[in-house]
């Protein structure tokens, strides 16, 4: 009794009431189901928050030498404050299960049991108090550099550098060792895992096949992601069994990460292995960029494959091993060296070529492979001989097009599903379509954005910290929950944890369903001789597949 009298002696009244409602609204409902452990973690940091804001302007009022109320009346306020943060608490522990059940049930999940807010607050209590040492090491810190420095300098002006040094020194510490050790641990893990060759993935027979006896590129250079990704594509009797008649056996090239030393290599493989096996002599040419680990999302390429009847060739290029989310929030632009040397290559030798017989061209990318696919070309580059389209979902917050076109778009449409112009060029889709829709005919040269209202990496944004997004005004996407409001920091807590871990079934967050692939194809490539009742089988088979 007597140790947590004095923990509470030491603790900013203040800071608590921020920290207990910063912590009680991280428990309102979120854009996509968290696992509770992970809601321990947003809860603590909110916590934190919370408690380090209030901290702060009670200490601006102590600097500003506003009067301060007496001891009695200063633990009079404490206790108060004490039994009504705990209360609060105690109230918005309650309902959090049922708040994450909503979400749940809105996506079609099933309800997650209850009773596991004792384990959620305790996950919570000891993040903050970790934090609470972090803080109490900077505030001693702090205080030895202001003194140290409070000899040679007047004291307002020690106290500003040295919590200008200590901020310096504390970052130094977490941005350059502690960060760096994570991402050089995670980059050798991811790439030990790339290395990894599945029993059941033998190297194909097939001289067209990439990894084959004959091609220019070894089984195992192409990585985990590239033997799954072209040993495990439908197969020519695959989509004649869909289709009902004759159809070609798709082409499929990858060169992963360890096949060449350079970017400027890799893609020189890639040209060549494309020349090789006859890729420009299909119908349709796709250059598709992966995600950080090199994945390629077969609910989208067995999609396109299906619909052209196999006569379709496509490459990809790995350029990481790490996890998009990891990768984006890192690096912005990690990737688009690869990006850009693959398109350079690729589309030099399409645009060589007689325009009556050459393939179609389209780009495409998941995540951070829509960022990166974007930032492979520069409209300058095109714009004498453009290709036909790109089909870009989910991108992420950092995509510079998105964020003009989104920023741009016409009065009264929507910031999760804008309307760009006329659309005679930019369209975007969600769950229930969209590319449909524009004022004038869609052109030759074609950008389609498929994304969701729910994806945490396409609508987390920084200036969540202190300002209501456009995509949480009326009115909301068909997918966001009615119950889910902002809250300065707080939301941008959330929308982080949900952008790292948060898990949605397909059609919702950053799971994009095959059926909706398959729309957003048909649009943007017009396959020929597909009936309402074909694409329905088609969308049956896929989503099967992916269970």
């Amino acid at each position: 009794m007597n140790l947590l009298r004095s923990i509470l002696n030491r603790m900013s009244a203040t800071g608590l009431v921020l920290a207990t409602l910063f912590f009680a609204f991280s428990l309102t409902p979120s854009l996509v189901p968290r696992p509770f452990a992970v809601q321990g973690v947003v809860s603590g940091l909110s916590l934190t928050a919370g408690y380090a804001l209030g901290f702060a302007a009670a200490w601006l009022w102590r600097f500003m030498e506003i009067p301060m109320p007496g001891p009695r009346v200063d633990r009079v306020v404490k206790l108060g404050a004490t039994a009504l943060c705990a209360v609060t608490a105690v109230i918005f522990l309650w309902r959090a299960t049922g708040w994450q059940n909503s979400v749940r049930e809105m996506m079609g999940m099933e309800p997650a049991g209850g009773g596991r807010f004792v384990s959620m607050a305790a996950i919570a209590l000891a993040l903050f108090a970790v934090m609470l040492a972090i803080g109490w090491a900077f505030r001693r810190t702090f205080h030895l550099l202001s003194s140290k420095l409070g000899r040679f300098v007047p004291h307002r002006v020690s106290l500003v550098i040295g919590m200008v040094a200590a901020f310096a020194l504390f970052w130094l510490v977490i941005e350059g060792v502690a960060l760096s050790w994570f991402l050089r641990t995670a980059d050798r893990s991811y790439q030990q895992l790339d290395a990894l060759i599945e029993g059941d993935l033998d190297p194909p027979t097939d001289a067209l096949k990439t990894g084959s006896s004959a091609s220019l590129l070894a089984w195992a250079d192409l990585g985990r992601r590239g033997r799954e990704f072209v040993a495990l594509g439908p197969t020519a009797a695959d989509i004649e069994a869909l289709a009902g008649e004759p159809a070609m056996e798709p082409i499929r090239v990858y060169v992963g990460l360890n096949a060449a030393d350079t970017a400027e290599q890799r893609a020189r493989l890639a040209l060549d292995e494309l020349q090789r096996v006859g890729a420009f002599e299909r119908s349709v040419l796709l250059l598709v960029t992966p995600t950080g680990t090199g994945w390629i999302d077969p609910a989208s390429q067995d999609a396109v494959e299906y619909l052209h009847r196999g006569d379709i060739a496509t490459v990809a290029a790995q350029y990481s091993y790490l996890p998009s989310p990891l990768a984006l929030t890192t690096e912005g632009e990690y990737g688009a060296e690869m990006a850009r040397a693959l398109f350079v290559k690729v589309y030099g030798h399409w645009t060589s070529l007689p325009r009556e017989r050459r393939p179609r061209l389209y780009l495409h990318g998941l995540s951070l492979g829509a960022l990166n696919s974007d930032l492979s070309f520069d409209a300058y580059d095109i714009l004498a001989d453009p290709f036909d389209g790109v089909l870009w979902v989910g991108p992420p917050f950092r995509s510079e097009t998105w964020k003009h076109v989104t920023a741009s778009r016409a009065e009264g449409s929507p910031a999760w599903l804008p309307r760009f112009r006329d659309g005679a060029v930019v369209r975007f889709m969600n769950q229930d379509g969209g590319l449909e829709v524009g004022e004038a005919e869609w052109g030759p040269h074609r950008v389609a954005y498929l994304q969701y209202a729910s994806d945490p990496i396409t609508f987390f944004s920084v200036d969540s910290l202190y300002r209501e997004p456009a995509w949480l005004r009326q009115p909301r996407g068909p997918d966001v929950h009615a119950e889910l409001r902002w809250y300065p920091v707080v939301t941008f807590l959330q929308l982080a944890a949900d952008m790292a871990v948060g898990g949605a079934p397909p059609g919702y967050g950053h799971s994009y369903a095959a059926a909706h692939y398959i729309d957003a194809w048909v649009a943007l490539t017009e396959p020929a001789g597909w009936s309402d009742e074909d694409l329905e089988r088609l969308r049956a088979l896929l989503e099967a597949e992916a269970e």
